[in-house]
Parts: C-alpha cells; sequence; structure tokens
C-alpha cells in the first residue's frame, strides 16, 4: 500500500476513533522508540516473558526481537495485560534462521549488542553509553545467555546488586536497565523518535486494533477510492 493511500485510510478510520483515544495515541506517538531494543533469547517462563513486554510498552520500546532455538515464547494474557497487541515482536526460530540470523539482522540495522549478564565486569548500568542504538540481550534465569549471545555481544552490562542473591528476576532486571536507559536516552541529543512515517504506520496498526469491524470499513473505502478512480480514468 502506496503513502498516499495508507495517510487517507488513517484519515477515514480517524473518523470512527474518539477524540480521548486520538489524542493518547498521539501522546503514546511522541513516546516510542525503536532506538532501543530488547532481545529474549529462548525466555519460555510465561510469567517472566510477558512481563518484559510490559515494561517494554510502559517505557515505550517498540520492538521485541524474539530468539527460539531452543524454547518457544509464550505470552500469559493475564500479566501481558494486553502490552503485546501494541508492539512489534520479531521471532526467530529455527525456520528463521535463530540467533546468528537475529544478531546479523540487528548488527545490519545499526544496533550494538549489549549483552545483560552478572558475570561480566565490562560496563554496569550507570556507565552504559547511549550514543548510538542499543540491543539489550536478556536470558533465561537459569542459564543465562548462550555462549553465541555472549560472543556476538558487543559489550556487556551488569545491573548493580549488593546482596547474596546472584541475580535478579529477568522481568525485574529488563524494567530496572528500561527505566534507566530510556530516561538517559531522552535527555541525550540523538535521535530517539519514530520518523512520520513510521509513526503513521504505527497509527494506522492501532487504529485498525481499537476499531470495531475495521476490515469492513477498510474494504469499503479501498472499493469505493477504486471505483472513484476507475470513473475518473474513463471521463479523461
Amino acid at each position: 500500500m502506496d503513502e498516499p493511500i495508507k495517510q487517507e485510510l488513517v484519515e477515514c478510520l480517524a473518523a470512527f476513533v474518539s477524540t480521548h483515544k486520538k489524542q493518547r495515541i498521539e501522546q503514546v506517538l511522541e513516546a516510542r522508540t525503536r532506538y532501543l531494543t530488547v532481545v529474549l533469547e529462548d525466555v519460555f517462563q510465561p510469567h517472566n516473558a510477558s512481563a518484559v513486554l510490559r515494561s517494554c510498552e510502559c517505557f515505550g520500546v517498540q520492538d521485541v526481537y524474539v530468539i527460539e532455538d531452543r524454547n518457544a515464547y509464550t505470552v500469559n494474557a493475564d500479566v501481558d495485560q494486553g502490552a503485546s497487541k501494541w508492539l512489534d515482536l520479531a521471532r526467530y526460530g529455527a525456520a528463521q534462521g535463530g540467533a546468528p540470523a537475529c544478531f546479523a539482522a540487528l548488527k545490519d540495522r545499526g544496533y550494538r549488542l549489549v549483552a545483560a549478564t552478572p558475570h561480566q565486569d565490562e560496563s554496569r548500568l550507570d556507565d552504559l553509553d547511549v550514543e548510538e542504538p542499543l540491543a539489550i540481550l536478556l536470558g533465561t534465569e537459569e542459564q543465562g545467555l548462550s555462549d553465541h549471545a555472549l560472543e556476538a555481544a558487543d559489550s556487556y552490562l551488569r545491573v548493580p546488586m549488593y546482596g547474596f542473591t546472584e541475580s535478579f528476576n529477568i522481568s525485574v532486571c529488563a524494567a530496572l536497565i528500561l527505566r534507566e536507559l530510556t530516561g538517559r536516552m531522552r535527555r541525550a541529543s540523538v535521535a530517539w523518535e519514530l520518523s512520520e512515517a513510521e509513526k503513521r504506520d504505527l497509527r494506522l496498526r492501532w487504529y485498525r486494533k481499537i476499531v470495531r469491524g475495521s476490515a469492513l470499513i477498510e474494504e469499503r473505502f479501498l472499493s469505493a477510492r477504486n471505483s472513484a478512480q476507475g470513473s475518473a480514468g474513463k471521463n479523461r
């Protein structure tokens, strides 16, 4: 679908969205980012996996990459609270090339891969530089990140801890990291915001989700538009 049609469709669906919801969507779009993203490697516990998605959505992170080499990723609706429907989940199982394909795609998109692990002292959360796009790699609580993920990482990240426990719960770890990095990102002189084209595409997708019967409305809109164009062509 070309850009003018997308914009016309946004305007069509907007007529079925309340003023309050449109204002809320615009507020969220202004705070959304792809400058920072999260990668979940084989995280299979539904509660933790879903809690991470909820944190991503709350802190304005649009994209989550899910690696499913060993474990399938399952969303728990009670924990997720609908957060996943507003996010983009990119799944990398065996059919998509798994972890190697995921890491290659992220690097092609300009991300620095940062492995969150308590076993490396290279960088504390407080010291992590946000001057370039970051992809935060998170693994399972029992095994952590795989050797492949640690090898693919450009740097490491350790969340400061002062007790006997070796590591945070993964969902808590994700929330702590996102709280710190999204705040620092927004204060930095970096282009963290979505482009106008990205905002329009998300606006269209979100309108489709909240407008009842949006598929039928869109079908009628496109049919009427094509008919009008056909009539205009015949009259030339």
